[in-house]
Formats: C-alpha cells, structure tokens, sequence
C-alpha cells in the first residue's frame, strides 16, 4: 500500500527529486521481495515441520491452504497488488489460527 500511495514526482519535477523517488520505490520494492520471502520461507517450514498426517483429520484443507499462501508469497514477490498482499495476510492468519488450535489440540 505504501508503494500505490508514494506520490509520484511531475514529469518536470527536479532531478534530484526523481532520483529520490527512485530509490525509495526501489528501496520499498526490496523490503516487499524480502518480507514475501521470508513470511514462504516459514510457511513451508510450518507446513513440512510441524503439520503431520493426523492434523489432516482437523484440517481437510490443509495442504490446499498452505500451497495457496506460498502461491501468493510468490505472487506478491514479482508484483505490487494491494488486494493480494491483504489476500496473503489473510491466507496467513487462517494457517496462523490453524496453528494456534493445532497446539492447543495437542495440549490435551
């Protein structure tokens, strides 16, 4: 959002002032790439680490929703989409909810 947002200099803006909406552009567009891949990275490690065959039983949509929010860890890395950064956070607070009631299941 805060890309979409960054206001764009007039096409007869100073060069200084387009050099700096370069590097910012550039600079956010990096930090998007690293978080997209950082949040797949511990997506897969939660998905091959901790989920085991018997969570299937508890979640039938287990692998579709783990392969769908690694897609869109992938999808937000090579774009810049608000709606489908908010579909990723909302992809990970259902496997985070998932979590959270996979460990409380397992504290019984």
């Amino acid at each position: 959002k805060k890309i979409v947002d960054l206001p764009v200099p007039a096409a007869g803006a100073p060069a200084a002032e387009q050099k700096a909406f370069e590097n910012t552009v550039t600079h956010m567009v990096q930090v998007k790439e690293e978080h997209a891949q950082l949040c797949k990275k511990e997506l897969l490690i939660l998905w091959s680490d901790y989920f085991k065959p018997q969570h299937l039983e508890m979640f039938p949509d287990l692998h579709t929703t783990f392969w769908n929010a690694a897609k869109l860890c992938s999808f937000n890395k090579q774009n810049v989409d608000v709606a489908k950064a908010e579909e990723l956070q909302q992809a990970c607070a259902k496997v985070a909810d998932m979590f959270a009631k996979a460990a409380a299941a397992a504290k019984k």
